[in-house]
């Protein structure tokens, strides 16, 4: 069994000048305690379950960024990135340089997004559940090309790519894995399996390798 940390709330004791040594310290406790992984949510407005909007809340990859600098062992990912929040040829690059820069250990975190409240308030698109789900197919498939160096152009419904180029390449192989995340009624696609999940949410899903749309 791995155990994973996810760090949903910043709102550390003395305000937002605390925020980073707080961290720094979980991360860096974390690391040298063992375990596994470390998870930050992908949101850019705090979540209704947690607290209010307006509490803190660190945009994800720059904090997991920051942990790498920090750790050593641990692998870094979001739990999860909403497909709508960034276009998949820069999500993928984002995810590669912090694979790079850490050593191998970044996870790519990504999910269909449902938060429609900070979608609104920073002005994000945010289409339809059935687009989302289509979008969330794509990026996935851009995400293995990319990964597989295959830079010949990409023609989807939603996104288009002349050249998915992705220089420096992931240092993980055959890429940094992936989880999905979601919740409610379960869909498959593709040869999609269960795998029990490398932090404590219950409605993560492994997407293999083998994934093609």
């Amino acid at each position: 069994m791995r155990i994973g940390l996810q760090v949903p709330s910043f709102t550390f004791p003395g305000g937002p000048e605390q925020i980073g040594p707080a961290f720094a310290r979980v991360a860096r406790e974390a690391d040298q305690g063992g375990l596994h992984s470390l998870w930050v949510m992908d949101h850019f407005f705090q979540i209704g379950m947690v607290g209010p909007p307006q509490d803190p809340m660190l945009e994800g990859y720059s904090a997991l960024a920051y942990a790498a600098a920090l750790t050593e062992r641990i692998t870094l990912g979001t739990m999860v990135t909403g497909v709508t929040y960034r276009h998949p040829g820069v999500l993928v690059k984002t995810v590669t340089t912090l694979d790079v820069l850490s050593g191998g250990r970044a996870w790519l975190g990504i999910g269909a997004a449902w938060n429609d409240e900070e979608s609104r308030g920073l002005g994000v698109p945010f289409p339809p559940t059935a687009e989302r789900f289509e979008r969330l197919e794509e990026t996935l498939r851009i995400a293995h090309r990319m990964w597989e160096g295959d830079e010949t152009p990409f023609e989807g419904d939603h996104y288009t790519l002349e050249r998915p180029l992705n220089s420096p390449p992931a240092l993980r192989r055959p890429h940094p894995p992936i989880l999905v995340g979601g919740g409610g009624r379960r869909r498959r696609c593709g040869s999609w399996r269960s795998t029990p999940t490398p932090a404590t949410s219950s409605t993560a899903t492994s997407c293999p390798a083998s994934w093609r749309s």
